[in-house]
């Protein structure tokens, strides 16, 4: 596993306002649209799709996992970073993913139910860049390995 990179200064400021940016937008979208039946056809939707994207290469264990479907031994070109999550399923390579990676999975996975056939063009436009994705970063960047974990302060 490659190591996690040190972020750069100002990075928190520029999080939190990615997130605030991300949360007015939501109060554009119409309410029907958000966390209702629309959304949750969307995201079985795309959970069939990772479901079939997953059958199709994986090669490794297949299992449930907190609350995911988790599809491993997938070809690097068949996923981004170290795994995508496609409604409720997490696609990744050889690696056992930890159950703290999970966990930030499975934050992406209730945004796609909120979401549903919204979520991937708004993470699209939310940027490649984990530090300024509000997805990425309410789902939390030290669980998805974006940024170092912060040693807990002693008193």
């Amino acid at each position: 596993m490659s190591p996690i990179p040190t972020p750069p200064p100002g990075w928190e400021g520029r999080a939190e306002l990615a997130v605030a940016r991300g949360r007015r937008f939501d109060r554009s979208i119409p309410r029907f649209l958000l966390d209702s039946p629309v959304s949750r056809v969307g995201y079985w939707y795309g959970t069939a799709v990772g479901w079939i994207w997953g059958t199709l290469w994986s090669t490794g264990r297949v299992e449930k996992r907190n609350g995911l479907w988790v599809f491993r031994g997938l070809p690097g070109w068949a996923f981004a970073r170290g795994g995508v999550c496609v409604g409720g399923c997490f696609l990744t390579g050889d690696a056992n993913p930890s159950d703290r990676l999970l966990e930030h999975e499975a934050v992406h996975a209730r945004q796609w139910r909120r979401y549903g056939f919204l979520m991937p063009v708004l993470y699209l436009f939310a940027g490649r860049d984990p530090l300024r994705n509000r997805f990425e970063i309410e789902a939390g960047l030290e669980a998805g390995n974006y940024v170092p974990r912060r040693r807990p302060t002693s008193r």
